[in-house]
């Protein structure tokens, strides 16, 4: 297994390396370090010199990948590329272009992040699974049938139309809970209870019929008839047996998506005002901080890439056959 683990996380590198240089050439290839400095400084006109200045504070005055000037391997590292972008590898983020320590931040958002995501998780997963058994339960039947028609609708509706129902009817008119902010502690809690709510609302019609096609693949196996034969009721065939043997692509499929829990949602951060790491990147990008950007950019590919070592390992421990390929 060992091997097997060591070769995934090897064929992570490469991965690594190309979103770093695709991430880097993108944004520069868009704004210049000059305008990025005419941006940030905000003055109508705004001089040469108090270009050159910004640009020398920030480390943005050298070369992007190679410096002419230098000699042997400071042609290399006294560049942008290598001052911003190579010092990720070792998660040291620098400051952003406005000042602030990168880690500080990601450090502090992390955990507004983990309070809405964690929740929508675990609920959306439990939520789905319930649906997804009920439908599999009363399948070939007008239940089936509506379920399944309920579920592609609520997977065509935008995520936005959830945000703003949801904001207007229990923020506005019900007078229930807050529709935007956020407060440490448990005073978290009044803040988080809409957006986890529509969270798991607009994630249940895809994840349920995900459930649903899995449940009805394990309900025509040969053990499954062999329970009804037993004399088994339907719920507890559907509990006791297919619902534990579809668990195995269900957990590995999930786990996947236990790492990215740290960054949060972009969408929901940002129209409830929870200060997690979603709503962080998303300023960045309206503020072209490129510093934040490409940090964020780095850490979501680390953390997506850990999730799929994560599947690798958890079908080794449930699938031998796998560590053979």
């Amino acid at each position: 297994m060992f091997a097997y683990i060591s070769r995934r996380i090897l064929y992570a590198v490469p991965i690594l390396i190309g979103v770093n240089l695709l991430t880097f050439a993108l944004y520069f290839l868009v704004n210049s370090p000059d305008d990025m400095a005419r941006m940030h400084l905000g003055a109508k006109y705004v001089t040469q010199q108090s270009i050159d200045k910004w640009k020398s504070q920030r480390g943005y005055d050298k070369p992007l990948f190679y410096n002419e000037k230098q000699t042997g391997l400071k042609a290399i590292t006294d560049t942008i590329f290598y001052s911003k972008s190579v010092r990720l590898f070792v998660f040291d983020f620098g400051n952003s272009d406005n000042g602030r320590n990168i880690g500080e931040d990601v450090y502090q958002r992390m955990w507004p992040s983990l309070a809405y995501a964690l929740p929508v998780f675990i609920l959306g997963m439990f939520t789905a699974i319930c649906f997804a058994l009920l439908l599999v339960f009363f399948r070939s039947t007008y239940v089936d049938l509506m379920g399944v028609v309920l579920s592609v609708v609520m997977m065509s509706i935008s995520a936005i139309i959830y945000i703003i129902a949801g904001q207007y009817l229990v923020g506005k008119v019900l007078l229930l809970v807050p529709i935007s902010g956020y407060a440490p502690g448990i005073s978290a809690i009044k803040f988080l209870i809409l957006p986890v709510i529509i969270g798991v609302i607009a994630g249940l019609g895809a994840s349920a019929r995900w459930y649903r096609t899995i449940f009805l693949e394990e309900i025509n196996r040969d053990y499954v008839r062999t329970a009804r034969a037993k004399g088994l009721s339907e719920l507890r065939v559907l509990f006791a047996h297919v619902l534990k043997n579809a668990m195995i692509p269900i957990l590995t499929g999930a786990v996947v998506a236990i790492p990215l829990l740290f960054m949060g949602s972009l969408l929901m951060e940002s129209f409830f005002g929870i200060p997690g790491l979603g709503s962080y990147t998303i300023d960045a990008i309206q503020g072209q901080d490129f510093a934040i950007v490409r940090a964020m950019v780095f850490l979501g590919s680390v953390l997506y890439i850990l999730g799929l070592v994560m599947t690798d390992i958890s079908y080794t421990l449930v699938d031998p056959r796998v560590r053979l390929n």
